[in-house]
């Protein structure tokens, strides 16, 4: 999995080995980061971050900061649980902040939230349709009144 982009005076290229990592398993990040204007690599340091994808996520955990390796900076990493995460790379150049960010999906992807969308129309489908057929019972009069209105004209 990767994501490469052109952000501020960079082109930069953030690649995650294995492309679909399981938890417990050793993974690795690769930052590419080359100057659009005369593409000479990032010389500085770079920060890996990660946080967990979701509403109520947690609190963001520093994975390293990394100098340049021949022309990459690389990170290693471990998840110990499933889930679904954000992980970013963080670098400054000539006094701007570059961030990037890569959703990552960690082991099988959750089963429950299709069901649970699913299940979610059809509740409000069918709420939708009990509303309906209410107003239609509570105010039979109004009909009655509309149609004897329209045979008056």
């Amino acid at each position: 999995m990767q994501v490469e982009t052109q952000i501020g005076d960079y082109l930069v290229n953030l690649m995650v080995f294995p492309a679909f990592p399981e938890p417990g398993v050793q993974g690795r990040l690769h930052l590419y980061a080359a100057r659009l204007d005369n593409g000479q690599s990032y010389q500085g340091k770079v920060t890996f971050k990660v946080r967990e994808d979701g509403w109520f996520a947690s609190k963001e955990e520093v994975l390293g900061t990394h100098e340049i390796d021949d022309k990459v900076y690389r990170q290693g990493f471990v998840f110990s649980k499933s889930g679904d995460y954000i992980v970013t790379a963080e670098f400054q150049a000539d006094g701007q902040p570059y961030i990037i960010d890569l959703p990552l999906q960690v082991g099988e992807p959750g089963r429950l939230m299709p069901i649970a969308v699913a299940a979610g129309i059809v509740i409000f489908a069918l709420f939708g349709v009990r509303v309906v057929q209410q107003r239609r019972r509570l105010h039979p009069g109004a009909r009655r009144q509309h149609a004897a209105a329209q045979d008056k004209s």
